[in-house]
Formats: C-alpha cells, sequence, structure tokens
C-alpha cells in the first residue's frame, strides 16, 4: 500500500511584483506516493520444475558457459520504485530494442564468487564491498538508485537457493554476476529513469582467469594442483603500449560500467596475435592496470637488505578500486604491523606499502639496478596471478622494437597473498570478518522451501 507524504509548502515570501507585500502569494501543498524501496522481505520464488544437474567437467567448460537454474530479478519504475524481487528460472531478459543499455552503455556490472566453506554451507568473500561498489556504478551511469543492504540480503537468498550449483573441487567456485541496466525505451540521449536489476550465477573450473587464452588451460592446472596456491605456478606476460588508453582523468575508469571494456578488446586481441596474455595499461608512461588486474610491484629498498616496497598505482579516478586490491593492502599492512603475518615470510622482513603513481622508466630501472623481485596481477578472476614478463612497445603499437623484462622466479609476496586470501575465502582461515555465511537470517524459509522443491 502506498503511503502519501506531504510536500512542504513553496517559499512563501516569493510575491508577484504587484501584490501588496504583507500578501504574498503561496503554492498549495501536493500529496505525492512514496516510492517502493528495494526489499527483500518482498522476495517471491518461483522456481523451476526441471531443475539440473550441475556439471562435472567444469575445468573443461568455458567461462560462464555454464550457468545455474535460477536468476534474481528486480525492475525500477519511475511512477513506483523497485518491483518485488523475484528468483526465477533462467532465461532470456524482455527487453524493448530502443532500451537505454542497448544504445548508450547504461550498463554496470560486479563479479563476485561463492565458496563452499568446510562444513559445506555457503561462503561469501566481502560482499558488502561489491554490493557498495555496484551502487556507486550505478550512480556514475545516472541509474536509479538502491538500498545495498537489501541487495546483499537477496544475493544471499539467491546463493541458498543455488547452493547445490557451488563446487567444491580445488580452485573452483560460483562466479556471480550482479548485473543492472537502463531500460528507459525512448532513443533521447538522456539518464534512464528505468532500470532492471538482475543477478545471474556461473560454476567456474579453474580456467576463468583469462578465458579463451592457452594461458587459462596452463592455470587450470595449476589450480588443480594446490587450493593454497593457486596459480602461482605458471606467469603472465603484458605488453605496454601507449597507442590505447583504458581509463583517464575525470572519466569512468573507476567504475565498473560496461562501456569500459569493450574497448580494450581489440587491443587485447592485437597483444594476443603477438603472444601476450594481457595489456598492461598506461596514461603517458604511468603505470595503471593490467588487463582487468590491480598490479603490484614488489621492489628491494636496498640491494643488501631484506626490506622491500611493495608498490601499486593510487586510486587516481583512473584505476578500479579492487576488492582483492584492497584485501592485499590490508594483509600487507597487518604483516607489517604483526597483527598477522603473512606465511612463508618472515615477521622480521619489513613490507613497506605504498600506494603511489610509477612510471614504466622506474620499472625497467629497478630491473636494470637488481630491485625489481617481482611482479603480479590481484582481482576476483585471478586471485594473485604472478607476472614473469613484462614488455614495452615504445613504437605505439605499430610494430618494431619492444623493450622486455623478466621478472625473475622470486614470487614470496604474492604467493603469500594468495595462500591467505584462499584460505580465508574458503573458509579456512577469517581475518575481520571477510568471510561472511549465507543462510543466516533465512536459513529456515528458503532453504526448506528449496529443500521441497528439489
Amino acid at each position: 500500500m502506498a503511503i502519501e507524504a506531504t510536500l512542504p509548502s513553496a517559499d512563501a515570501s516569493i510575491a508577484h511584483v504587484d501584490d501588496p507585500p504583507h500578501h504574498p502569494t503561496t503554492v498549495p501543498s501536493r500529496n505525492v506516493a512514496k516510492l517502493a524501496e528495494l526489499d527483500a522481505t518482498k522476495l517471491i520464488l518461483k522456481l523451476t520444475s526441471n531443475p539440473k544437474f550441475p556439471p562435472k567437467d567444469l575445468n573443461s567448460r568455458e567461462f560462464g558457459e555454464v550457468k545455474t537454474d535460477h536468476m534474481l530479478i528486480a525492475k525500477y519504475d519511475p511512477a513506483l520504485g523497485w518491483s518485488a524481487p523475484e528468483v526465477v528460472p533462467y532465461g532470456p531478459l524482455n527487453l524493448d530494442p530502443a532500451s537505454s543499455c542497448l544504445h548508450y552503455s547504461t550498463t554496470v556490472f560486479e563479479g563476485m564468487r561463492a565458496y563452499r566453506g568446510p562444513d559445506g554451507e555457503p561462503l561469501l568473500f566481502r560482499p558488502a564491498e561489491n554490493a557498495r561498489r555496484l551502487l556507486r556504478s550505478a550512480e556514475r551511469a545516472a541509474l536509479p538508485s538502491f538500498n545495498s543492504g537489501e541487495f546483499l540480503k537477496l544475493l544471499k537468498q539467491l546463493i541458498v537457493v543455488e547452493s547445490q550449483w557451488i563446487p567444491s573441487e580445488p580452485g573452483q567456485s560460483l562466479y556471480i554476476r550482479p548485473t543492472m541496466i537502463g531500460t528507459r525505451s525512448t532513443l533521447g540521449l538522456q539518464a534512464s529513469d528505468r532500470a532492471m536489476l538482475f543477478v545471474i550465477l556461473a560454476p567456474t573450473g579453474a580456467s576463468g582467469a583469462f578465458p579463451g587464452s592457452a594461458l587459462s588451460k596452463s592455470l587450470s592446472r595449476a589450480r588443480s594442483e594446490s587450493v593454497s596456491k593457486p596459480l602461482m605456478g605458471k606467469t603472465v606476460s603484458i605488453i605496454a603500449q601507449g597507442s590505447a588508453v583504458r581509463a583517464w582523468p575525470g572519466g569512468a575508469g573507476n567504475h565498473k560500467l560496461g562501456a569500459n571494456y569493450a574497448p580494450t578488446l581489440l587491443p587485447q586481441l592485437k597483444a594476443a596475435r603477438e603472444g601476450w596474455d594481457q595489456i598492461l595499461w598506461l596514461n603517458g608512461e604511468t603505470v595503471t592496470e593490467a588487463g582487468s588486474m590491480n598490479l603490484f610491484v614488489v621492489v628491494k629498498k636496498e640491494v643488501e637488505t631484506q626490506d622491500m616496497d611493495v608498490i601499486t598505482p593510487p586510486l587516481d579516478g583512473t584505476v578500479l578500486p579492487g576488492i582483492t586490491r584492497d584485501s592485499c593492502l590490508a594483509l600487507l599492512h597487518a604483516h607489517s604491523s604483526s597483527s598477522l603475518a603473512l606465511p612463508t615470510i618472515p615477521r622480521a622482513q619489513r613490507l613497506h606499502v605504498q600506494e603511489r603513481p610509477f612510471t614504466m622508466t622506474e620499472l625497467f630501472a629497478w630491473a636494470n639496478q637488481g630491485k625489481l623481485v617481482e611482479v603480479f596481477g590481484v582481482g576476483t578472476a585471478v586471485n594473485v596471478a604472478p607476472i614473469g614478463k613484462i614488455g614495452w612497445d615504445l613504437t605505439g603499437g605499430k610494430g618494431g622494437s619492444v623493450k622486455v623484462i623478466e621478472t625473475g622466479e622470486v614470487r614470496n609476496v604474492g604467493m603469500a597473498l594468495a595462500e591467505r586470501l584462499t584460505e580465508i575465502r574458503s573458509g579456512r582461515g577469517q581475518w575481520d570478518g571477510w568471510s561472511v555465511r549465507c543462510d543466516e537470517g533465512f536459513k529456515g524459509s528458503v532453504r526448506s522451501m528449496t529443500r521441497s522443491h528439489l
């Protein structure tokens, strides 16, 4: 039932010039309906009558190829607000061909994963951070707002419904893709006042880091070999080219907008043809990101000491504020303060964390001076991916001489972070409440309904 509210009357001091000064004009108050908020208590379950069985061969499947039985969906109407959210069978979306998202890229999304804990229950890794980042992205794309806390409750309930799809094999997980699209169906270039919020789920094997590449298969084998040290047996090669820019000051590179990703595909395709796994994105000579990963470099402070600087580009508006990036920084600071030592790294070894700009010239100078210890990328898709080879194309992609450095075999910091993050994500360790259960608060209702259905 709609709740009506009375707006305060307009400023009574405004009057026409010929009105007596002591008899101002007034504007009558209006009653308006309060728009419905996104509300997890209104969730409607419409479960499929033909549930599928999760496949066993996930490592041989393409990333995102397999989807679960259900998806979450809610719609925003400018006259009514948010509809009652629904969990419905997975299927095509009903969109007007003139929808804003199809013409003006009013699309934002997130990437998350659910893991199976030691007791078999589903776990999420810092999901509130993803929910808040999705909201920030929606605001940047001028899409309708929503309550991120209610969205998180809905997401947890969807995961409970689909908990049988969470793989239990090492390196595997249930990938979560929350998405919000503008659905205003007029062709004028304006903010979309209609929207659709939906979440789809895809169980993924160990090859989902760089889907479709040869590297994907080798990383799959590395992940399957060890759950505690994922990806550390294989390395990534990256090429820096100044001919294409992923993000720029004043742009939207610090948000997960769909429009940010399409322009990166062609440079990535060209780099792959030349034998490189990923692009190292630059602004001028300044390093920003590696592919879709946040970048870290480890540099010796002095050759004769064990102290090291761990440097990552700052959040200056051109770098995505990654959840894994933030988690790595927190773990590095914890090691430095002795509140939580990283595995395999002595407590006495000081790691000096720096968020600051650095250039390709600096990077190659560190390598030539023997100070560059290791380079790695981090992100939801890869956890921690070691980078073994870095190229710098000074011709702007026109072909010719490419300067190359090899980062060597020492990967202690990246390996330690990978091991600690994997422990927390899988529920075998805990830190600052990062590992979050999905079934608290509604275990009885949703779980019982799901089990009776299946």
